[in-house]
């Protein structure tokens, strides 16, 4: 869940069309058009990214008039289905995954559950990857993955890379070259394992 407080406003003036906005916007709300950066108000979740990459300083983040609420209600979608989609993807459903905001992994695995087929569409619905954008495209790439959606970066763009490996996924070779040097692969997953499988404290029925 997030509060947006601000929005993305374009001197025109200064914009030269370059879309660099374009291409870091996480929700794809900041468009060029005859060669002029245009907003979407209704899509800008105020990541002030656009504003920050700007190299003429077209772009200022102002005020809202009325802050607005962006969150999907998990409690819409069958909980077990959450639950199972976010264990798949090796998360607590409880487990957050966007420090920045906040968003659990449950959050997101309802967006996916109602509809969201992209880092993009998710970042609309829950607000999550609208602060810093590192962290949190992993956990919803393998949210993805783990309802069998596999998307590719947005024509031009560069907001988000490839998934990673995760622990689970090391191969057996490579436990054993660095188990000599400090490396206890097998010790973390069980660890997080266990923190996978842990019960949800504050389950929400639907």
């Amino acid at each position: 869940m997030k509060v947006v407080n601000l929005l993305a406003e374009v001197d025109a003036g200064k914009c030269r069309g370059c879309k660099t906005c374009e291409k870091v916007c996480p929700v794809l709300a900041i468009k060029v058009e005859n060669r002029k950066a245009v907003v979407d108000g209704e899509r800008c979740r105020g990541c002030a990214a656009c504003e920050q990459r700007c190299p003429d300083y077209a772009i200022t983040m102002v005020k809202r008039e009325q802050p607005v609420v962006v969150k999907v209600d998990v409690s819409a979608v069958d909980y077990d289905r959450v639950e199972d989609l976010c264990r798949r993807a090796r998360l607590n459903p409880e487990q957050i995954i966007c420090y920045c905001t906040a968003t659990r992994a449950e959050e997101v695995a309802a967006a996916i559950l109602q509809g969201a087929k992209s880092p993009e569409e998710v970042s609309f619905l829950t607000g999550a990857r609208t602060g810093c954008k590192v962290e949190c495209i992993q956990p919803i790439l393998r949210l993805l993955e783990a309802a069998g959606i596999k998307p590719e970066p947005p024509q031009g763009g560069w907001q988000w890379y490839g998934r990673t490996i995760t622990v689970w996924e090391i191969p057996e070779g490579v436990k054993h070259k660095y188990a000599t040097r400090g490396f206890y692969f097998d010790e973390d997953i069980k660890l997080l394992d266990r923190v996978v499988a842990a019960p949800v404290q504050g389950r929400r029925e639907s």
